[in-house]
């Protein structure tokens, strides 16, 4: 069962090699020509010789050509009764004409006709009846060649159109690989800045707690309930990233937004930041990934205040409102030089949302000391 399909093409090969080989020598042994020389075994030798190439047909179909043509001169060259060239003609002109070589095999149907045609006018045929007799035999040659010129063309095209698919395919396949990764950096980015501002919220506030548990054990149980509030905020942000598009489990937890500053600042003021807070945004309506985006930049902002400003740090937080743009500012005073210890994402993720969003940021040390965040982003459409 294996070895059929290697099999197959000399088959079919063998099958057209025997269909002229048939047709030849019936040609042959019923043709009948005035002062012709008699048949012998040379002429039926000759039609052999005109059908065995057509076994080469696949891997030279030119020397398949050539070859038949030769054996049909050679044939005509000895005087054998004459019968039409098309009967072995046909098959190789349209082989060769199927593997791309229709002008180089056209003079060999043209010699051919050509010739005939003289020499029949030489032996006193009319002109006239000479182009009667030759011209069905160059009819059925020209359909061969043209037939192979066009299947190999529909071949070529059926070719194109399933190579087309194939990249489609492809690309369908790239594509949907680009938007798992996407997501995937979207959601370590998303649960990033979530873990991050609250294990840094909640480290400030249980390190103040700790201060003041034998001495204000009123402020412990605010700082606690802080922390208790700063955790379940968080648990509801993660849940809400981590089931986002899951049909059968509807994501939770509030929208990130910059609705949602006023508890973020209140959070971050509980740890014992100050903070200076100006803003002419107020009720702004923006549109969703801007909205998103200016929260988890001021999140993460404020996150790094917390880590690396210092405990006695002051934060200026600043949203100017544009036509065209929201500017977000955040300062601080510190001394930690704002890049946490081995890089970090945080300025990295931070300059990632702004640049898919088309805005600009800037972050380094300010003109006074402490560090700055600028990031300006565009308003876009609600």
């Amino acid at each position: 069962m294996a070895s059929g399909p290697a099999v197959r093409p000399w088959l079919v090969d063998g099958a057209v090699a025997l269909a002229v080989l048939a047709a030849a020598e019936l040609a042959i042994a019923t043709g009948h020509e005035v002062q012709a020389s008699p048949r012998d075994w040379l002429a039926y030798a000759l039609g052999l010789t005109m059908a065995a190439p057509l076994l080469l047909r696949r891997r030279f179909p030119r020397l398949a050509l050539y070859l038949v043509a030769l054996a049909l001169l050679l044939f005509y060259a000895l005087g054998y009764p004459g019968f039409p060239p098309a009967l072995v003609l046909a098959a190789p002109l349209y082989f060769a004409a199927l593997a791309g070589h229709l002008w180089a095999v056209i003079p060999v149907p043209v010699f051919f006709l050509a010739v005939g045609g003289t020499v029949s006018v030489q032996h006193g045929l009319p002109p006239l009846d000479a182009v009667a007799v030759f011209l069905p035999q160059a009819a059925v040659l020209a359909v061969a060649m043209l037939l192979g010129a066009l299947v190999r063309s529909r071949r070529a095209y059926a070719a194109e159109v399933r190579h087309r698919l194939a990249q489609g395919e492809r690309e369908r396949e790239l594509e949907a690989e680009r938007r798992v990764i996407e997501e995937r950096l979207r959601i370590a980015r998303e649960v990033h800045d979530t873990v991050g501002h609250a294990i840094a919220t909640i480290t400030v506030q249980s390190a103040a707690a700790l201060q003041l548990l034998d001495r204000d054990p009123a402020r412990v149980r605010a700082a606690l309930t802080a922390i208790r509030g700063t955790g379940k905020a968080a648990l509801a942000e993660l849940r809400s990233t981590l089931l986002r598009g899951e049909a059968d489990t509807p994501a939770t937890g509030p929208d990130v937004g910059l609705h949602r500053l006023p508890d973020l600042l209140a959070a971050v003021r509980a740890a014992g930041l100050r903070i200076e807070f100006d803003s002419d945004a107020d009720g702004l309506r923006l549109a969703d990934p801007v909205d998103h985006a200016a929260y988890r930049i001021l999140q993460e902002s404020l996150t790094n205040v917390l880590r690396h400003a210092g405990p006695r740090a002051r934060a200026e937080v600043r949203l100017h409102a544009a036509p065209e743009t929201l500017t977000i500012e955040v300062g601080d005073d510190g001394v930690g030089g704002g890049i946490a210890p081995g890089g970090g994402r945080g300025l990295a993720g931070m300059r990632e949302r702004v640049r898919a969003l088309g805005g600009s940021f800037d972050a380094g040390p300010g003109p006074d000391g402490g560090f700055r965040v600028r990031a300006a982003l565009p308003r876009g459409t609600t």
